[in-house]
């Protein structure tokens, strides 16, 4: 299917991220892994796809002087927003507790945007999800916390684990984008890549 059109490309996935590798994996693409470093800063006044938009941008921008002309070269980025306030990764474990006491029993977006980088141009997609978490208890966040690993999540959780099954109790919008990539709109937009080159 997507990857028989993709033949003549080569796929680049800029993440270390193992839920957006088994995602790629699940969608049949032959793809390598090549990490970069970036300094994740956005201007202040960028709110919600806008952030997102940035910084996936900004995690092609070390690769694109090397890019070959069969290259394509997927970027991404997600936040969790809690009305216009964007909650990133959590500092420690405190700042993962107080970061899920501020989505109990709210509703709050997942966006994320995938840039996708080729020599010549560049495409940038977002999406948002909306996710609502019943209230939670001190304990069953200390739980969590102390039982999984939060610190390399936005929002401080991830949706597929301990506390999406017993936390959320309503989800708008596509479940993957929440675990870490909307990967609807990533076979999307290389099938349009594909059928336009």
């Amino acid at each position: 299917m997507l990857n028989d059109k993709l033949k003549d490309f080569n796929i680049i996935l800029a993440s270390a991220s193992p839920r957006r590798h088994a995602f790629l994996k699940e969608l049949q693409l032959d793809f390598e892994i090549q990490l970069k470093p970036v300094e994740e800063i956005y201007p202040n006044e960028l709110k919600r796809e806008q952030i997102t938009d940035f910084l996936a941008k900004l995690k092609a921008e070390p690769f694109l002087e090397n890019l070959q002309k069969n290259d394509i070269l997927i970027t991404s980025d997600t936040i969790v927003c809690l009305g216009d306030k964007a909650i990133e990764k959590p500092k420690d474990e405190a700042d993962a507790v107080n970061m899920i006491k501020a989505l109990s029993n709210k509703t709050h977006e997942v966006v994320t945007s995938i840039c996708f980088t080729q020599k010549t141009e560049q495409l940038i997609v977002n999406t948002s999800t909306k996710v609502t978490f019943k209230p939670l208890t001190d304990d069953e966040i200390h739980h969590y916390v102390n039982h999984y690993k939060p610190l390399d999540k936005a929002g401080a959780y991830g949706i597929q684990e301990w506390i999406g099954a017993i936390g959320i109790t309503s989800i708008e919008g596509s479940y993957n984008n929440v675990v870490g990539l909307p990967t609807h709109l990533l076979y999307k937009t290389l099938n349009t890549i594909a059928d336009s080159n």
